[in-house]
Parts: structure tokens; C-alpha cells; sequence
């Protein structure tokens, strides 16, 4: 569980107080409440959902590359290793 700080203006904090007091709740579990109502709203929005996908696409685009790029670090690292070992073999040999 993570801890929050959120600033509020003075009347925001009074109404919340309130509010939470006649809806017989505690402010925490009524912050909790509210958020849990907005991030569910938020991920039914289209243009969030659209926006999620953009991202998606481009984290999958990202990690093709660096993924390629490690291949290619690894593949030549091998064929210079297996180069080195076999030209110092072949020194050490004669």
C-alpha cells in the first residue's frame, strides 16, 4: 500500500470532512471511494482507451528495437569472442 500526500483548499477539506461525516464514512474511504470511481470512468473513456493503445503500439515498437539491438550487441560479441579464441588458439598452437 502506498501513502499519498494531496493538498486541498481549506473548503474542499471542510466539505469532504463533512460529506464523509453524514455519509457515515472516514475521509480515507472516501478519497479511496472517489478515486476508485474516477480511474473507473477514465478507463471506459474512448479517447483514453485510444490513447492506451497509441501507447501500447509504441512500447511494442520500443522493445522490437532494443530487443534487436541486444541481439545485435550479443551476436557480434559472440562471432569477436569466438574469433579472438580461436586466433589465440591457433598462436599459442604454433
Amino acid at each position: 500500500m502506498k501513502t499519498l500526500a494531496v493538498r486541498l483548499e481549506d473548503e474542499q477539506h471542510a466539505r469532504l470532512t463533512i460529506l464523509s461525516k453524514l455519509a457515515e464514512m472516514n475521509v480515507t474511504d472516501t478519497i479511496r471511494g472517489a478515486i476508485e470511481d474516477r480511474l473507473t470512468k477514465m478507463s471506459n473513456d474512448p479517447q483514453i482507451s485510444a490513447k492506451a493503445e497509441a501507447l501500447a503500439a509504441e512500447i511494442d515498437r520500443e522493445a522490437a528495437e532494443q530487443r534487436a539491438a541486444i541481439a545485435g550487441l550479443f551476436s557480434d560479441g559472440t562471432k569477436s569472442s569466438t574469433r579472438t579464441s580461436s586466433t589465440k588458439t591457433t598462436r599459442s598452437g604454433a
